[in-house]
């Protein structure tokens, strides 16, 4: 199969031919109809988080089931599916007290002496996330993907393997916001645009939208935005908090910055809560005011959106279909393989919010 090769950080990828074994026991092998170009990979690219090459990227996908392993339940040849890089065993202490999420990943990938998933000239490929999306094909535990309903556009539905599932998720099942509630998002990609959308589904009396490119802006109304703040021209702290007479309940940082980080924090209001979402690079540290805390002010983290994604994924389907999920506006541009590069620059640049690999 054709892949597109990850060979060390700031280096071009390369399309490459790649051998995938067949399935083992409790493996499906996928053929990739779709794969969304999520900023998870490009920092692995330009080197912000470490990763040894050769290796395939991508972990934002759908597609349709080629074959099964052994002892697979519930999913067969011709099903059309979502990935999920949380791939859960089950039988962890995290899975069995209902978070997933963070299981401990125990027996979800194959280890030695058995045969490695990829290969290249009979040398081991790394499996990102144990997905590895830009390929044609997928070998993964049945643990990583859930069936979905077969009229779903496999381009919108790869966009809920990663940012849809990330984003609603966070304001959904990590923040818990409540209906009437404040809310801002630092932030307008593909991740902090589904956060929109998902505190518009909330019920969220007030959703204040926070980048600096006014293109994301007018589509974060669109997604559900009440307001709209460009943070080139203005403290945007200062900004939200003038905006609501003291600061927020919510607020959700989507860039995966030191600085924006700090900032989602600041403009809470008593009692509020800053939900970071994106991935700072490795080694930053975040700076807060210790006081602000005597105010009864959280700061947490989301893994994945704290999703069920077997339960979750089905019913953003739903939604997307019903036309709460504003997935056509997520899609910038589609591209083929051969253009994964010239994507990644796109998404470098911020000019989109979701470039979408599509295959043959």
């Amino acid at each position: 199969m054709k892949a597109a090769l990850y060979h060390g950080a700031r280096q071009k990828l390369t399309i490459e031919e790649v051998a995938i074994s067949d399935p083992g026991p409790r493996e499906v092998l996928i053929r990739t109809k779709a794969a969304g170009l999520c900023h998870s990979d490009l920092h692995h690219i330009d080197g912000l988080y470490a990763l040894q090459g050769p290796a395939i990227l991508g972990h934002e996908a759908a597609g349709v089931v080629e074959k099964v392993g052994r002892d697979v339940m519930g999913l067969h040849p011709g099903d059309h599916v979502i990935t999920c890089l949380s791939v859960f065993c089950g039988h962890c202490d995290h899975c069995t007290t209902g978070r997933p999420y963070a299981c401990d990943h125990t027996d979800e990938t194959r280890r030695p002496p058995g045969q490695p998933r990829l290969l290249r000239a009979g040398a081991e490929v790394a499996q990102f996330y144990n997905l590895s999306a830009f390929a044609e094909q997928m070998l993964v535990h049945e643990h990583a993907v859930v069936k979905i309903r077969p009229d779903m556009p496999f381009d919108r539905a790869a966009l809920i393997g990663c940012a849809v599932t990330t984003g609603v998720g966070a304001v959904i099942h990590t923040a818990r916001v409540e209906v009437g509630a404040t809310v801002a998002v630092i932030g307008c990609g593909g991740v902090g645009l589904s956060a929109i959308n998902g505190a518009a589904i909330a019920g969220a009396g007030r959703i204040i939208a926070v980048d600096i490119h006014d293109e994301k802006l007018a589509l974060a109304r669109a997604f559900g935005a009440t307001d709209v703040v460009n943070a080139a021209g203005c403290d945007p702290v200062e900004a939200v908090r003038a905006l609501t007479r003291g600061g927020v309940a919510y607020s959700f940082e989507a860039l995966g910055l030191k600085k924006t980080a700090e900032q989602a924090f600041e403009m809470l209001g008593p009692s509020g809560t800053a939900t970071l979402i994106g991935m700072v690079p490795e080694g930053e540290k975040l700076q807060i005011d210790p006081v602000a805390l005597l105010w009864d002010r959280k700061l947490q983290g989301s893994n994945m959106g704290s999703n069920r994604f077997r339960v979750d994924m089905p019913r953003y389907v739903d939604f997307y279909l019903q036309g709460r999920l504003k997935l056509d506006l997520l899609v910038g541009q589609t591209i083929g393989l051969h253009q994964i590069n010239e994507g990644f620059e796109t998404l470098r640049s911020g000019k989109l919010a979701r470039t979408v690999i599509t295959f043959n």
